[in-house]
């Protein structure tokens, strides 16, 4: 009988594969309702963020968001202010065009789905009626809600990645902290028990038409494609 391959073994989920759960114990949102002040009680390191987070305090009690390059603790944030300042929670609306801002929800009230990456940040690029358009990261443009929330400022730990890592054992131990697999072989590699790319005998792969219902270890190759091969000129 053959072995489970990797992305079976991972989906049963034992030790090597499982993330440990300290890491992600802290969620990020805002309460649904923020009205007032709030105050930076604590800057917390965590191992499954890629950017130091604030513990934050209001009236009704305490939530945590990605913190700004420059918090500091015992700095005030306002919740509700329509001055435009690093660290304020404010509506889209509220904010001016080409201001960065991060930790954007992806509908009002969700608590913040986008732009959480240490060192990244979002801003306005256009206002079309009641749409605004946001320029990511990535260049590209998405349509929000007017009355999604956000963060003013750019978020802390841009310069994560330009320490060299150096040392194998650090770089799968960072990536362990995520539960990502590291290192990575390749498919074609491996032998034929152990993935439909396998064996040694062809190394260009073939076209695999997995469902997009497949389980785990069936599911490779290509999900559910629209259309395959070569286009016809």
């Amino acid at each position: 009988m053959g072995k489970r391959i990797i992305v079976q073994a991972r989906g049963h989920g034992s030790k090597s594969y499982r993330v440990r759960p300290n890491a992600f114990r802290i969620r990020l949102t805002y309460p649904k309702k923020l009205a007032g002040e709030g105050e930076v009680i604590k800057l917390v390191n965590s191992t499954g963020h890629s950017a130091p987070l604030a513990k934050i305090k209001y009236n009704n009690g305490i939530f945590f968001i990605p913190a700004f390059k420059g918090m500091v603790e015992n700095q005030k944030i306002n919740f509700d202010s329509k001055e435009v300042r690093e660290g304020n929670i404010m509506r889209l609306k509220d904010i001016p065009m080409k201001t960065p801002i991060y930790n954007i929800e992806s509908r009002p009230g969700d608590g913040g789905k986008f732009i959480k990456t240490g060192g990244s940040h979002s801003e306005i690029s256009k206002i079309i009626g009641e749409d605004i358009y946001l320029l990511l990261p990535s260049r590209k443009e998405k349509k929000f809600n007017r009355e999604c929330r956000a963060v003013i400022g750019t978020i802390a730990g841009s310069g994560r990645i330009d320490k060299p890592i150096v040392k194998a054992g650090k770089a799968f131990y960072i990536r362990k902290s995520r539960n990502k697999l590291w290192p990575r072989t390749s498919a074609v590699k491996m032998n034929a028990i152990d993935h439909p790319f396998g064996s040694g005998r062809g190394k260009v792969p073939k076209s695999k038409i997995a469902k997009r219902n497949a389980p785990p270890g069936a599911r490779v190759g290509l999900i559910r494609p629209k259309r395959t091969g070569g286009k016809k000129r």
